[in-house]
């Protein structure tokens, strides 16, 4: 497998991402629960046929180009093109001296957005982001040496990975978060999702209440015909509630509902690069069904 990783890592980004679409289609193919899944997660957003069908390619689109990702030098840059849109939200936050918490929706790459932050902005400010570890050691491993680059520290999704999070955000670093992944049990609230109640962290609620801290929406487009991509950044779609008359409790129930719909008009830019694939109305192992 790894010699298989390398060999993908070298070709070009066209290439990985016409390969990609064709393994998008055959796992989509080859799949009824993950195509149901797919359609009835497009459906329920209001998302078109044909922009459901073009988010099949582009998952798969997302498997291939992680090789070329992980695997060139460490100290070597992305080698294609990265436009920006929305950078000087960026600079002014770090120009004020406030740390970023950065929330990126399960669109785009999300991989490449990390990398062009810690390129562009890592020297002065650098980006920790967690993950979940995979579940094959291997690929474990891989994930282990590949993700950690200049300016940008990867930490595993786990109560200490956390502590991590909290401490590089009191030390006025930047912090990037998948907020539409489904957390541990624990951890989440129901929350409406696309107009239907999803599992959702509490994590990225409560990161927003730290001292000076600037929150960004950030999400990285594929350009066609693999010329690169396009990173861009917004502020959320709306302001957080006030906490005035809410307990802890409820403001971050009403807190997550917020950011869940500033995530649904972030995806809207792109929606045929969402993953609708992914099981996000999942009810994890001994959370309580939705009340």
């Amino acid at each position: 497998m790894t010699l298989l990783l390398t060999w993908l890592s070298r070709r070009s980004l066209r290439f990985l991402h016409a390969v990609g679409a064709l393994l998008g289609w055959a796992v989509y193919l080859a799949s009824p629960s993950y195509r149901a899944r797919l359609k009835a997660n497009a459906t329920q957003a209001g998302v078109s046929t044909a922009q459901r069908r073009a988010s099949v390619a582009e998952a798969g689109k997302m498997a291939l180009e992680l090789p070329r990702l992980w695997l060139r030098p460490r100290d070597q840059p992305i080698d294609y093109p990265v436009q920006w849109d929305g950078a000087d939200h960026v600079t002014q936050a770090l120009d004020r001296g406030q740390s970023l918490l950065l929330l990126a929706p399960h669109m785009g790459s999300f991989e490449v957005a990390g990398q062009a932050y810690a390129e562009r902005f890592g020297a002065r400010q650098p980006l920790t982001v967690p993950y979940r570890p995979a579940r094959q050691a291997w690929l474990r491993e891989l994930q282990e040496n590949v993700r950690t680059r200049p300016g940008l520290l990867a930490v595993p999704a786990t109560l200490a990975g956390v502590r991590q999070l909290m401490r590089a955000l009191r030390k006025g670093q930047a912090l990037g978060l998948l907020p539409d992944q489904v957390p541990p049990e624990g951890m989440g609230v129901w929350a409406p999702f696309f107009g239907q109640p999803a599992y959702t962290m509490t994590l990225a609620a409560r990161l927003t209440q730290q001292a000076d801290v600037t929150v960004l929406l950030m999400w990285a487009e594929r350009l066609p015909r693999g010329k690169g991509y396009k990173v861009c950044l917004r502020p959320l779609a709306e302001p957080l509630p006030d906490k005035a008359g809410l307990d802890e409790e409820a403001w971050t129930a009403a807190a997550v509902a917020s950011i869940n719909r500033s995530l649904e008009a972030a995806i809207a830019h792109r929606p045929d690069q969402y993953l609708w694939g992914y099981h996000r109305y999942k009810q994890p192992r001994q959370v309580p069904a939705v009340p």
